[in-house]
């Protein structure tokens, strides 16, 4: 090979590898919450009328539950939560929750319970042209000695 040929070669290669480097970027975004929640499950919420179960995939206490909706308005009628023992917790929560917002939490008790699933009946709020809600299910850590 020529000595001009490798040298275009080797120029191309690092406006590709530089091109490729600017454009690679985490697409994870940053939720802050406070210490000692964490998230535990996310979904996107129709305009109908909707009911979701979201599995919950761990082995953690919680001690209470939240949710953070993102985006857009969301209308909850309904709220089941399940535990790994089989028991239910059906609390009051028939609301709506403003984007960018937390709901209140609801307590699970104060020695923690294994959530299994949860199920919603709700809604996203407004017009159909700007998008759906998003909620953020939080959960907070049960801490043995607190």
């Amino acid at each position: 090979m020529n000595k001009k040929f490798t040298m275009t070669i080797l120029k191309t290669i690092c406006i590709a590898s530089i091109a490729l480097l600017a454009s690679c970027h985490s697409s994870r975004r940053i939720v802050g919450i406070e210490e000692g929640w964490e998230i535990i499950g996310e979904h996107k919420v129709n305009f109908v009328r909707d009911k979701d179960k979201i599995v919950v995939n761990n082995r953690t206490l919680y001690t209470a539950v939240r949710f953070k909706v993102e985006r857009r308005d969301i209308r909850i009628n309904e709220l089941k939560i399940y535990f790994q023992n089989g028991d239910k917790l059906e609390p009051n929560i028939d609301e709506d929750i403003p984007a960018d917002q937390l709901s209140r939490v609801i307590e699970l008790g104060r020695e923690g319970r294994y959530i299994d699933y949860i199920e919603f009946k709700y809604r996203t709020l407004g017009s159909l042209l700007k998008g759906r809600a998003n909620v953020l299910i939080l959960g907070r850590k049960y801490y043995r000695g607190y």
